[in-house]
């Protein structure tokens, strides 16, 4: 018996002393994150979406995205339980007031329809076919009818009978140069293409070169999406339907407008957004409105409209006395920065909104059950909070902290439920009371295969800038240390300029635990211009994307490489977007680094303003526009390619070959200058990949991107 205990002892030994795993770049495929949760009408259940990247059978190293459906029971503590599965994704539930039914939407055939799920058993069945897609459903309050948003083009909108019953064109210009008659030319189908014909024949040719995708023809201001060219406008129209088996579709909204995020009001009236001048061709319409209108679409009445603002996120109380929203500048003139602020309109009474001084961008506004209070999240601090807006006495009370993040949650009478993201684990379910005080950890997606896992816990640190703001910095540990050795160190830059960084923001989770992994310290800030810290923080970066910002990263990663496990020799630096950007200014400003990698960024700001379609944070954030000599004077001593020959530091370069937001020019530029004077520099493209590439692009594109990251700076700093 004893020989047996000695021997369950070492065993017991050896099962504690197994030693946990570093983060994998392959890890990457093992994040699951769970998306919008809904709690029941019923209040015993809540419904969320999750986000995997699964497998492709036979094609080795290829994966896919998948969402499906998750129920998780608020009356126990059993693990939620998969809804869907299988090889099609389903997103947007949506319940049924009686709770015992769920909408959702499905891709069938390359569109988005809507399905219909009993919860307590059966199989889904499928509501709506119709030629241009279903989306965004929600349940009338009387369970009676589902509003579903729609979206098509130009020339669908021309050809559409139904949303287009009076066969006209806009009241606005297509700004078609050379026409009369709002620039339509009215096509006679008699007339047959002919290249050697008349007028009207070559006119008729044209138009078929454009059917059959031999060329585009572009009249429109914002004609770039995010991996193609956009010629034709498009519009976005509300349809009710009946939640029965061949029940047809009816249009709410008609006409050559976009009509969106819609809400049911508790007495089955709809309230939306709209274009904000109806007159303006919706390229150049910077103001929206809010409109309410009975179910059929009759009663159009404007709640709220100004011209020099904008509209979104439109929230009805339960008790439907008052509507919240978020407002922002609409101004048109260059030099308009301004961040969402907080409205509450109550209905009804005549008087003006009450406008918070909440100095955060508030998202994901939710009711309380007795309409008295208003939940949001809000980017702040390195974290995304939760908040509680109290209506009588307008204070606002912070329910969680800066070192997690609030992705999504809902209310009910009695309870919280929410995912979080923190280092510990990516992404969760949990549920707490209204105070957000009793948390309940009720999933475990990412729980058993982060068990075994060695991960770094980031140290927040704060300076002083130039401008005597206060800017906040987080320092991770390589995952393990040897007494008495070196690391290298990298700086982690974000983009935006105005997004922010911190223990509560998910995308960047991953990437940060793999490069400790490796053996690097990782340093990161929020520098001027960062969101997070309010609007004068934002602002700081006026015309002076460079140097300010710069002073600030830089600083921090000075403070960081006097860890005592800090190699001063071995510092690296990265960033994506604008801080691609920055990566680019510092290595022509700054020589510290022995390798770098700008991903995705803008290196000449003038060329910028006509290849991407991000192209208006050059008016907002110089003041005008390049053929203005003064304000071209500032973009060009703002412009990394203006120091390129300063550029000594070895250079990776990456960039989406379809991504039209910062556009590839910017970074062959770049490269084929740098090559032309002889420097270390190398280019990588990513076929079909898009600005998102790092956080929602092709799986393998996004291990391929961190590896050439980490292969690039090991060519430097790796241990020989």
């Amino acid at each position: 018996m004893k020989k047996l205990y000695v021997l369950f002892l070492i065993w017991s030994v050896s099962v504690q002393a197994q030693p946990k795993e570093k983060i994998k770049v392959s890890d990457l495929t093992k994040v699951r994150q769970v998306g919008n949760i809904a709690i029941s009408p019923t209040e015993k259940q809540a419904i969320y979406t999750l986000l995997t990247v699964e497998p492709l059978p036979d094609s080795p190293f290829e994966y896919d995205y998948k969402t499906h459906l998750y129920l998780v029971d608020l009356t126990n503590k059993n693990e939620p339980v998969a809804l869907t599965r299988g090889s099609e994704s389903a997103s947007a539930p949506e319940w049924s007031p009686d709770g015992t039914k769920i909408v959702f939407s499905r891709k069938i055939k390359d569109k988005t329809q809507l399905f219909i799920l009993p919860v307590n058993g059966g199989e889904a069945w499928q509501l709506t076919d119709l030629p241009y897609g279903a989306s965004n459903p929600k349940w009338s309050p009387d369970g009676s009818k589902i509003m579903f948003s729609t979206t098509l083009s130009m020339s669908e909108m021309l050809k559409d009978s139904i949303l287009n019953p009076w066969k006209t064109v806009p009241v606005w210009s297509m700004e078609k140069p050379g026409f009369s008659n709002n620039n339509f030319v009215k096509k006679d189908k008699s007339i047959k293409a002919n290249p050697d014909g008349t007028l009207a024949e070559i006119r008729a040719y044209l138009d078929k070169d454009v059917e059959d995708k031999k060329a585009k023809v572009i009249n429109r201001l914002n004609f770039q999406g995010e991996s193609t060219t956009q010629p034709e406008l498009t519009f976005a129209h509300l349809y009710m339907i009946e939640p029965k088996e061949g029940a047809k579709a009816k249009p709410v909204t008609k006409g050559f407008y976009s009509f969106g995020q819609a809400i049911w009001t508790p007495d089955n009236k709809i309230i939306l957004v709209t274009q904000g001048d109806s007159l303006q061709h919706p390229d150049r319409s910077k103001s929206s409105r809010i409109v309410s209108m009975n179910a059929d679409g009759s009663k159009i009445s404007v709640i709220l409209s100004d011209r020099a603002f904008s509209f979104s996120q439109p929230t009805i109380s339960k008790d439907n006395n008052s509507l919240a929203y978020i407002s922002s500048s609409a101004a048109v003139k260059p030099a308009t920065l301004d961040q969402g602020h907080i409205g509450i309109l109550t209905l009804g009474s005549g008087s003006k909104p009450y406008i918070s001084s909440f100095d955060r961008v508030a998202s994901n506004l939710t009711w309380a059950a007795d309409s008295k209070s208003l939940y949001f999240a809000a980017a702040s601090n390195g974290g995304f909070p939760v908040y509680k807006l109290t209506l009588t006495s307008k204070k606002i009370d912070q329910l969680t902290g800066y070192d997690t993040g609030i992705n999504s949650f809902d209310v009910s009478k009695t309870a919280f439920v929410y995912s979080k993201t923190e280092v510990a684990d990516p992404s969760e379910i949990y549920t707490a009371d209204l105070g957000l005080k009793s948390e309940v950890k009720r999933s475990n997606h990412n729980t058993e295969w982060l068990k075994d896992k060695i991960l770094s816990y980031p140290e927040k640190h704060t300076l002083k800038n130039s401008k005597g703001q206060t800017v906040e910095y987080w320092i991770m540990k390589p995952a393990k240390i040897d007494a008495g050795k070196k690391y290298p160190l990298v700086l982690q830059m974000h983009g935006g300029p105005t997004a922010m960084w911190g223990p509560g923001e998910i995308s960047m989770w991953h990437e940060l635990q793999f490069f400790c992994a490796q053996g690097y310290g990782v340093v990161y800030a929020n520098p001027r211009g960062s969101g997070g810290y309010g609007l004068d923080f934002m602002k700081a970066n006026f015309q002076d994307w460079g140097t300010g910002p710069a002073e600030d990263v830089l600083a921090a990663v000075s403070m960081a490489s006097k860890e005592s496990w800090a190699d001063t020799s071995r510092q690296v630096i990265t960033g994506g977007s604008y801080a691609g950007y920055l990566t680019a200014w510092i290595v022509g400003h700054d020589n510290r680094f022995k390798a770098a990698h700008a991903q995705r960024g803008v290196y000449e700001l003038t060329t910028f303003m006509g290849e991407g379609n991000a192209w208006n944070l050059v008016p907002n954030y110089f003041g005008g526009y390049p053929w203005q000599a003064e304000i071209k004077k500032v973009m060009d001593a703002n412009s990394p390619q203006t120091f390129v020959e300063n550029i000594h530091t070895p250079l990776l370069i990456k960039h989406g070959e379809n991504d039209l937001r910062t556009g590839i020019i910017q970074s062959e530029l770049l490269y084929k200058s740098l090559k032309i004077l002889g420097r270390d520099v190398e280019y990588v493209r990513m076929p079909g990949g898009t600005h998102e590439l790092s956080r929602s692009g092709n799986p393998r594109q996004r291990i391929d991107r961190i590896l050439r990251i980490y292969e690039f700076f090991e060519r430097y700093v790796g241990e020989k």
